[in-house]
Formats: structure tokens, C-alpha cells, sequence
């Protein structure tokens, strides 16, 4: 009986408990606040092995290991949420949170990029990349205006990969070459051929005749396996491609405050990692495509060099011309990439 009583009175007393805790959450009492983590989607068109998707795992781990796990980062690659030419689009609607463009891809809508793609400028992704960030933060151009810019980076320099040799402006007289962005201009004015193409299709193009080489800067001579297509390649340095990681708008202005300053402190360190290691990883796909591949390396002369940027001098006075109909400073950021171009050869970052 003592049993019964004892379990009668305890539950009476849990009763109790219960309705007085009911109570007090009914009188609005502060409740502990369960932690949710935040969770994007970051979308790239090129293949996962290459360096523009490299760099996205990198910066997607980054963020998890800085925010302590706040934030989630999902990512996407190969096209499989959003294309090379929709990707800006796509991020400002909302179908990824994040995405990673090539801005050569849609020519005379990112003017301010387009000064990156003027030939015989930068002899390094690293320097490049760190350069163009600081472009950025200078003037803020308006076409990144419906998006928060994440971080800048650019390939190494483009040089030349072909199904045969080049050696001289001769050799480059009317041969197909994929080009991209600015690049396609330049192989006109040096007398080439070029087919403007993402590069995603660039294999079955090479397949097919369609091409018969590529201008890109070299560790897709290993990440896409050009070396077993391209035999030669010649040694140029004449341009790099920019790339931009934008934001959703409203996603961003969603983050807490913590989450913000995490993404804006990454954004130069971002930079300069990517450059870097697309620097590397091409000195690495060189030695690959040399050792198995057989890939002939070929060194322009300096008399064919100065022939070469004689021949793309009206390159820049072009793309004066475009950013001003485009209402953009192009004197400007022109004179301002150089004295960065200046800074970032002494080795100061």
C-alpha cells in the first residue's frame, strides 16, 4: 500500500511540474534557442578536378572550419545546378545561392573584367588575382551591382596548345583556335582563326576538326586531358581570364553579422590562394603533359615576341573604346592595374 501511495504522490508532483512549466512557456519565459545551420549552394560549370572547382572546396571549407560549423556550404560542379553563360543570372534569381563565372563568357557585360584579358600584362595567376581584387575594392563597378562579390581570381596566363606547331606568326596564320572573352580579338589581330566556346565543349570540337587547338592558360592540359589532343604547345603569356564568385543579394543581407565578416575576410586571402594554386597546378600539368604525353614545348624568340605585341598594340585602344560606350573609366582602371601590376612585382602583397 505504501508503494501505491508513494507512486500516487509522485505523480501527482510530475503533474505539477508539468503544468507549472506549461505555464511559464505560456507567459512567454525565455526559452533556450536551438542553433541552426546555415546551409548554400555554390555552383561552377567546369569539371570537379579543375582549379576554379578546386579553389570552391577550398573556400567551402574555409568558411566551415572559420564559422565553427555555422555555415554549410554545398557545392555544385560540372554544370550540374547552373551553365557557364547562366551563371550570373542564375545566382541573382536565386537558383544557387553562390556561383563561380567566367566573365570572358559574356562579352561587353563585365567591362571592368575585360581589362584583365589585355595581353602581355601579368607573367602569374598569383599576381593577377590579388591585383584585380584591389581593382575591385577601388571602384565597385556598377555590373556587379545586384550581387555581393565573394572573391576575384584569374587563370595563369593563356598560351597556345595545338594539334600542330607554332613557332612563329606564320604558323598562327588562320589556324582554329578556341578563344574565349577578348581572346578571340587578339587571335585575329595576330592572324589566327578563333572559335569563341565554352571550354566544356572544347574536346569533342577538337574531336571533330571543328578546332584544331586552344588558347588557356596549362593545367587543363592535365584537367582535361588537352595534351592527349594538343602536341604542341608555345609559349606566349598572353592574357589571363578573369573569374568572379558572386552572391545571391538576398541571401547575403539574410547572414548574421559573424557569417559576413567571415566571407569579407576571406575574399583577398581567396584571391591569392587561387592564383597560386592554379600557378602550381599548371607547372605541374607541364611536367605531366612533357613526361606523359610527349608534349613539345616551344619558346617564342624575342624577335617573334616583338612581333607578336606589335602586332596586338590596338588591343588596348579598343577596349578604351568599349568602356567608355559602356560608361566605364577604362583610362582609369587601366592606369590604376598598372601602377598594381608595379606593386605586386616588388613582391609586396
Amino acid at each position: 500500500m505504501e508503494k501505491k501511495a508513494h507512486r500516487g504522490l509522485f505523480g501527482i508532483f510530475t503533474a505539477i511540474v508539468c503544468f507549472l512549466v506549461v505555464g511559464l512557456m505560456a507567459w512567454g519565459l525565455p526559452q533556450p534557442v536551438l542553433a541552426q545551420t546555415i546551409t548554400l549552394t555554390y555552383a561552377n560549370f567546369p569539371p570537379a578536378p579543375t582549379f576554379p572547382c578546386v579553389q570552391m572546396e577550398r573556400w567551402a571549407k574555409e568558411v566551415r572550419e572559420r564559422t565553427k560549423g555555422k555555415v554549410e556550404v554545398k557545392t555544385f560542379p560540372g554544370g550540374t545546378l547552373l551553365g557557364a553563360k547562366n551563371m550570373f543570372d542564375g545566382v541573382v534569381k536565386g537558383v544557387a545561392d553562390i556561383g563561380c563565372l567566367a566573365t570572358a563568357y559574356q562579352p561587353g557585360r563585365f567591362l571592368f573584367c575585360e581589362v584583365m584579358d589585355l595581353p602581355f600584362l601579368f607573367p602569374s595567376g598569383e599576381m593577377a588575382s590579388v591585383a584585380m581584387w584591389d581593382l575591385y575594392e577601388k571602384f565597385r563597378p556598377e555590373a556587379f551591382k545586384d550581387v555581393k562579390v565573394l572573391t576575384l581570381f584569374t587563370c595563369p596566363p593563356a598560351n597556345i596548345m595545338s594539334q600542330k606547331p607554332v613557332k612563329n606568326l606564320e604558323d598562327l596564320a588562320g589556324l582554329k583556335l578556341r578563344a574565349a572573352g577578348s581572346g578571340v580579338d587578339i587571335m585575329k589581330l595576330l592572324g589566327a582563326a578563333p572559335e569563341g566556346m565554352p571550354m566544356p565543349a572544347v574536346p569533342e570540337a577538337l574531336q571533330k576538326g571543328v578546332v584544331q587547338g586552344l588558347v588557356s592558360s596549362l593545367e587543363v592540359l592535365k584537367d582535361m586531358k588537352f595534351a592527349e589532343y594538343c602536341k604542341h604547345v608555345t609559349f606566349a603569356n598572353l592574357w589571363v581570364v578573369p573569374f568572379a564568385v558572386v552572391m545571391n543579394k538576398q541571401k547575403w543581407d539574410a547572414l548574421p553579422d559573424d557569417v559576413k565578416k567571415v566571407f569579407d575576410d576571406l575574399s583577398k586571402d581567396q584571391a591569392q590562394w587561387t592564383g597560386k594554386y592554379a600557378d602550381d597546378h599548371a607547372k605541374e600539368a607541364i611536367e605531366w603533359a612533357k613526361k606523359e604525353q610527349n608534349v613539345e614545348f616551344i619558346t617564342l624568340s624575342s624577335d617573334q615576341l616583338a612581333k607578336w605585341k606589335a602586332k596586338v598594340d590596338p588591343q588596348v585602344k579598343a577596349y578604351l573604346e568599349r568602356a567608355k560606350k559602356g560608361n566605364v573609366p577604362g583610362d582609369e582602371i587601366l592606369k590604376e592595374l598598372m601602377n598594381l601590376k608595379e606593386k605586386y612585382s616588388g613582391g609586396k602583397k
